[in-house]
């Protein structure tokens, strides 16, 4: 059973459970999987049916769960505290379908790694370094988590 299927048969059991949220949810994240199929399908001209793969579909969720936290961080700023939760709320949703986000210390670890790999020593060779982390870390850690590390390790030392 693909992720896409899985979704479609929660999405027909939170229908007949009468959950309001998660159906919302749900058939957002179908629309944006329909979407990226239909670009993925304008791309390649000589497909009728371009279907996902899971890495693709695992992107869509990502992006779905970037843009709630980026939500909750602008709902915060503006003190409605009724779409923070209601934000937080349908995070927690797509949230089941991500993978295990990777802890603080596990992204400095490769962080750390990435550094010495690619030689970098000053703010300059930030990109170098994000280019060699994102394709380990792709949807198992928040990119601005990953910059901010890389930022903080690059950073000039005043001793």
């Amino acid at each position: 059973m693909t992720l896409k299927e899985k979704i479609q048969s929660e999405l027909n059991s939170a229908l007949k459970q009468n959950k309001t949220l998660a159906v919302s949810v749900l058939r957002q994240l179908l629309a944006a999987f329909l979407n990226k199929e239909k670009e993925k399908r304008f791309k390649s001209k000589e497909e009728k049916e371009a279907l996902l793969t899971e890495e693709e579909a695992m992107e869509v969720i990502a992006s779905e769960a970037k843009k709630r936290k980026e939500s909750i961080v602008e709902f915060g700023k503006g003190g409605r505290q009724d779409l923070v939760d209601k934000e937080k709320e349908e995070l927690a949703v797509l949230s089941v379908y991500l993978p295990e986000q990777m802890s603080e210390e596990e992204v400095r670890k490769l962080v750390q790694q990435a550094i010495e790999k690619t030689g970098a020593s000053e703010m300059k060779d930030m990109g170098k370094v994000m280019q060699e982390l994102m394709p380990q870390m792709k949807g198992r850690a928040d990119g601005s988590l990953v910059g901010q590390i890389v930022k903080e390790l690059l950073a000039p030392k005043n001793d």
